[in-house]
C-alpha cells in the first residue's frame, strides 16, 4: 500500500503524461478529450509504477532517487496507457461506424 505521497507523485505524473501524450497525438489517435486523458493517466501513472517496483526493487522507498525514479515511471506509465485507451477508443468508434 502506497503512502499518501507517494501517490500523489504517482498520479501527477501519470496525469502529466497523459495530457502530455494527449496533445502530441491528438490528430493520429483521437485523443481530444482532456479529462479522459487525465483519467487514462493517472491511472497509467500508478499501475506504471506498480510494475516499476515490481520489477526494480530499488525504486521503493521515499528518497530523491526512488522519487525520481517513481516520477518518470509514472509519466511513461501514463503515457502508455493514454495511447492504448486512445487505440481502443478510435477502435470502438471505427467499429460503430461500420455498424
Amino acid at each position: 500500500m502506497p503512502d499518501t505521497v507517494s501517490l500523489i507523485i504517482w498520479l501527477i505524473g501519470g496525469i502529466a503524461g497523459g495530457f502530455a501524450t494527449g496533445d502530441l497525438l491528438r490528430s493520429d489517435f483521437g485523443l481530444h478529450d482532456p479529462l479522459q486523458n487525465a483519467v487514462a493517466g493517472g491511472v497509467g501513472g500508478v499501475i506504471g509504477v506498480q510494475i516499476l517496483q515490481r520489477v526494480i526493487p530499488i525504486l521503493r522507498g521515499f528518497d530523491i532517487v526512488p522519487l525520481v525514479g517513481q516520477a518518470i515511471g509514472a509519466f511513461a506509465g501514463g503515457a502508455a496507457f493514454t495511447i492504448v485507451a486512445g487505440l481502443v477508443i478510435r477502435w470502438y468508434r471505427n467499429r460503430q461506424k461500420m455498424n
